[in-house]
């Protein structure tokens, strides 16, 4: 494998995996059409085809491949993955109201609401044909149960959000449902298809939780620091939007009167003035949340590395342990 030193591990494992993301991204443009509603691939593409980086495909093919999977599923599982990935940022935009994914306009915004879940809907019944044609019971269980615990993560943000009693174990149960349990069961199905021990299915289900963990926290961190282009998203949105993520979480917890003040009004009211973004910024940066939250992902990408260990020498493994680094170099 011919790989420059520049490359990212994402860009490593793209190369990899070139010849089977092609397959898994022919099976998207192939299940996402529709004979008698043209708006669901118009829908569908728009987000498919706006340059995401496919990353929980990718995870489920090079989960399978480092198992020594050498049959066709593995293609379904990622497509799988994907259908229901996309399903959920449909959903999400609709939930929060927002105008940009991935530096474009949100498919909400340039059709409607109704057409963003419904067509959100049409991908999870897709993603259900794809994984029954495995003919593998687990791996039914494992994507089936992924996906309630998702919904079940966007409805406790829904529950916890603007709520300044919510606390870390809370986001961190919010997080690995929203985010960390689609990460875990596309490693996992890739090493369930492939026919692995227990203890390197475990593994790879680890990793993945890890680097969803990681992944998330970066997320809500770069919110406060990254560029709108890094992000796909306009920085400060989380504030805006009064959500409740990690850095914010460990400045209430340490909040003056004072402070606790202007987060019950800016957060739990909704009562937002000019200058309030630079002011929470200046209140985490007083109290270190923003260092101690990026102290945190970066022990979760630690951990994600770790999990890699009982997994056998293959070229894929160093690349996805770079990848939980990489899923941190954000921050940097």
């Amino acid at each position: 494998m011919d790989v420059s030193v520049t490359d990212t591990p994402m860009d490593q494992l793209a190369e990899a995996l070139g010849a089977e993301m092609e397959a898994v991204n022919a099976l998207i443009r192939e299940r996402m059409a529709s004979r008698h509603a043209p708006r669901i691939p118009e829908v569908t593409a728009h987000l498919v085809e706006a340059g995401g980086k496919r990353l929980r495909p990718m995870l489920t093919l090079a989960a399978a491949r480092l198992c020594g999977y050498g049959g066709p599923y593995h293609v379904h599982l990622a497509a799988t993955v994907e259908f229901i990935h996309t399903a959920t940022l449909l959903h999400d935009d609709v939930v929060d109201e927002s105008s940009q994914r991935r530096g474009r306009p949100t498919a909400n915004l340039l059709w409607d609401n109704k057409s963003s879940v419904l067509v959100g809907d049409y991908l999870l019944a897709r993603a259900f044909q794809l994984m029954t044609e495995t003919g593998v019971m687990r791996v039914l269980e494992i994507l089936s149960n992924a996906s309630a615990v998702i919904s079940e993560g966007e409805v406790l943000q829904l529950t916890a959000a603007r709520d300044l009693s919510t606390d870390e174990d809370i986001y961190l149960q919010v997080i690995r449902g929203k985010t960390a349990a689609l990460f875990s069961a596309a490693t996992e199905v890739g090493a369930v298809i492939a026919g692995a021990p227990p203890e390197r299915v475990q593994a790879l289900f680890d990793y993945g939780d890890a680097l969803g963990i990681a992944f998330q926290i970066a997320d809500d961190l770069l919110d406060y620091g990254g560029t709108t282009a890094a992000i796909g998203k306009n920085t400060g949105d989380d504030f805006r939007e009064r959500k409740l993520t990690l850095p914010v979480i460990k400045a209430i917890a340490l909040a003056t009167p004072e402070e606790r003040s202007f987060w019950q009004r800016t957060i739990e009211r909704g009562d937002q003035q000019e200058g309030d973004l630079a002011k929470a910024l200046e209140i985490m940066a007083r109290h270190g949340t923003l260092a101690a939250s990026r102290d945190d992902a970066l022990h979760w990408a630690d951990r994600a590395r770790q999990a890699l260990k009982p997994l056998p020498d293959h070229p894929l493994r160093p690349i996805l342990s770079d990848l939980a680094d990489f899923v941190v170099a954000r921050l940097s």
